[in-house]
């Protein structure tokens, strides 16, 4: 194990004046404090602090950060206390410890609504001290380089977590070192089998070319040397993570692919950096729209280098990237330079940008956000995308995700110029507004003041910050209508239970889903985003579980047929009502399920004699309510929804439910869960529905996933 001498020499190494009695003192305190704890692998537990504190030594970080390092699972699986840890040592190296025993404690590979609440305290949590999330960095690191001792399911749940969220985490905060190799452990657990491809085809191609890239490094040194350049020229295979995601993204096989080497110029200034690129663009042929100039214009975490690729010896395409000493620094530890020490003293490093604009900026647009799976998902396209730089006309930088459109764009801007683009012209030409924008467009937003959000336009963009203005404009438009609708879903809904939907019971039913008010409950029943027996459920479980019912009476008083003793209720597939033919399955376990003549689900019962149960409606079964299934599509404009609740409810109808099954530009296609008497109902229903001159289509429905199920429940 590390000793504590091996630790503080370590930390001498860049900060001659670092407080060595305080680490020396952190290391004695968790070490006695873990005493008896083992990891599986059966090692000492203490042995991952001492791995964490000297993996955070790498970046040179302060004293403060590797004694939370040497400390940071005391609080949470030791004796030791907050008040203990602040009084031995310092507040706010206890402030420290607590914020990574939370960021511990936060399991983001739950359910997905679990996981987007916990990812939005994560947030909040590191936006206080980013210092925090450096340390549970290091700790994740070096769990998935020892992962081998947990379970196979526990392996995957841990490389999926750490995939999804902390290397795209560690990418977006600059630390390449990390994220690269956080990347390849995980891949070696998801999918062994691709990782064991591409090493053999490396080592296949280290036999081919054994000494490829030390006879490249060399011609690029005298290339340098010729042009008066002092610079340091590494090179290496590209990790196999990264070969992979290029083969995904290009869809080409490994043999095909330019970039499998990497070539590092670090120079001492950025003129030198221009001087060494026009070196090796004058030595070797430059590969067409494969250069980046990320010094000019540096991506959002402060990463700044150039990056061009070329046909190297024996026309092998390599990619070479060329930055300064400074600029290196940054792009291995990213915000950590923050925190970096030499010679005792802070290190100001002039490329590094804020550590806390991006988390601030983004916690205080997202703050309010209501859906936590939104809210996730436009973080997510925060961290993961590649960065485009494109131009107002005015010459304005704006940073975008690759594959953004001119609406993103737009939105960058402002969120007013976002909600009345009508078009755009991208280096002086018109262009769809679906256009892809690529590096150096200079991008003008064509305005109208009446122009409004379209709904096909969150299929057009990327940006979190589009999506979200995109829909909640959509909400608001919307939101009476949903209001009008969602009312009158929830009276049906609640009068099925003999209950009404009173502003007592709906101002309690928006607390239970964490909703404001009992009117943004209702706009969300209207949008389908609750459904009216979700409402009745969670105001009334008792009354469900009960089977408390004003609708009509047992299924089995209303069909002829049943055995004494047996019940029947109808099938979910194809929810038959009175006046249309029926025929009745036995279902173990599950009495008889009533099914219309011309379910799909009856061919799968063919030769299967005993299980069917010749069954037809009593006289008086169509004087109750039964529940179908239309589906209905639907011109998109405005007054069209509200035209259709309208015509259901005059032919004496209830609707029950609605969902929303598609919505495109120019259509919406909706699924609505109604009441009628029977079959003739029904059709006059459809009728009136079909005779509406902005209706497509109505077409009985039939949700053939329930068919399969009850297949596999009994078919055989």
């Amino acid at each position: 194990m590390i000793t504590a001498d091996d630790l503080v020499a370590k930390v001498l190494e860049y900060n001659p004046h670092s407080d060595t009695d305080l680490l020396r003192r952190a290391y004695a305190y968790g070490m006695a404090a873990h005493e008896g704890q083992f990891r599986r692998s059966g090692e000492a537990y203490f042995t991952h602090p001492v791995e964490v504190a000297m993996l955070l030594t790498e970046v040179m970080l302060d004293d403060s950060t590797i004694v939370t390092a040497l400390l940071h699972d005391t609080i949470e699986d030791t004796e030791a206390t907050y008040m203990q840890v602040s009084e031995q040592f310092s507040p706010e190296i206890a402030q420290l410890v607590d914020g990574v025993t939370k960021l511990t404690n936060l399991e983001l590979s739950s359910v997905e609504t679990k996981q987007a609440e916990n990812f939005r305290k994560l947030l909040m949590a590191m936006s206080k001290d980013l210092r925090v999330l450096l340390v549970k960095l290091a700790d994740r690191l070096h769990n998935m380089r020892t992962i081998k001792s947990m379970t196979k399911e526990k392996q995957r749940q841990k490389a999926r977590e750490t995939i999804e969220i902390y290397a795209p985490l560690a990418g977006r905060m600059g630390m390449q070192f990390i994220r690269e190799e956080l990347e390849d452990l995980c891949f070696r657990v998801l999918n062994p089998e691709a990782r064991n491809s591409i090493m053999r085809r490396f080592i296949n191609l280290s036999k081919e070319n054994d000494d490829l890239i030390p006879r490249i490094t060399e011609d690029i040194r005298v290339a340098l040397y010729n042009s008066g350049i002092e610079a340091r020229v590494t090179g290496r295979e590209k990790r196999p993570y990264s070969i992979w995601r290029k083969m995904e993204e290009k869809n080409e096989p490994f043999s095909r692919l330019s970039d499998i080497y990497a070539f590092r110029i670090t120079t001492d200034s950025v003129q030198d950096a221009y001087i060494a690129l026009g070196a090796v663009h004058q030595r070797w042929n430059a590969v067409p729209g494969r250069f980046k100039d990320y010094i000019s214009q540096p991506k959002s975490n402060g990463y700044r280098s150039i990056h061009t690729t070329v046909s190297g010896r024996s026309a092998k395409r390599v990619e070479i990237q060329i930055r300064t000493r400074e600029m290196h620094q940054v792009a291995e530890s990213g915000v950590a330079a923050h925190w970096s020490y030499r010679d005792g003293e802070r290190a100001e490093n002039p490329f590094a940008v804020d550590p806390f604009h991006w988390l601030r900026s983004l916690a205080a647009r997202f703050e309010a956000s209501e859906n936590p799976d939104e809210f996730l998902e436009h973080v997510k396209l925060e961290m993961f995308q590649d960065q485009v730089f494109c131009f107002t006309p005015k010459g304005e930088v704006i940073k975008l995700p690759r594959g953004a459109s001119p609406i993103d764009f737009a939105y960058a801007i402002h969120t007013r110029i976002g909600d009345s683009c009508v078009g755009a012209k991208v280096n002086g030409q018109r262009v769809p507004l679906w256009t892809k924008l690529r590096n150096g467009q200079s991008v003008e937003i064509i305005r109208a003041e009446g122009q409004r959000p379209q709904p096909s336009w969150e299929d057009m963009v990327v940006t979190g910050r589009a999506k979200s203005a995109i829909r909640r404009y959509m909400r608001d438009e919307h939101r009476d209508a949903h209001i009008r609708l969602g009312r009158e879903i929830a009276r049906v809904s609640l009068g099925r239970v003999g209950k009404k939907p009173t502003d007592k019971a709906l101002e309690t039913a928006a607390k239970l889903f964490n909703l404001g008010s009992g009117e943004a409950l209702l706009a969300e029943i209207g949008a389908a985003q609750i459904s009216g027996s979700e409402l009745v459920q969670t105001l009334y479980p008792e009354l469900v579980k009960s089977g408390v019912s004003a609708g009509p009476g047992p299924d089995e008083d209303r069909v002829i047929g049943l055995s004494p003793n047996q019940s029947a209720t109808p099938a979910p597939c194809c929810t038959p009502v009175p006046g249309e033919r029926i025929v009745g399955i036995a279902m173990p376990g599950r009495g008889v399920l009533i099914h219309a003549i011309d379910c799909p689900i009856l061919e799968k019962f063919e030769g299967n004699d005993r299980r069917w149960v010749d069954l037809r409606w009593t006289a008086d079964s169509s004087l109750a309510c039964n529940e179908t299934k239309i589906e209905v599509a639907m011109a998109n404009d405005a007054g069209v929804l509200g035209r259709i609740c309208t015509l259901v409810g005059e032919h004496r109808s209830n609707i029950v439910n609605i969902s929303f099954t598609a919505r495109k530009s120019d259509f919406y296609r909706i699924r609505l869960d109604i009441m009628v008497r029977d079959i003739e109902h029904l059709t006059n229903v459809e009728t009136a529905l079909n005779a509406d001159s902005d209706v497509a289509e109505v077409i009985r429905f039939r949700d053939t996933s329930l068919c399969e199920l009850a297949d596999n429940d009994g078919g055989k």
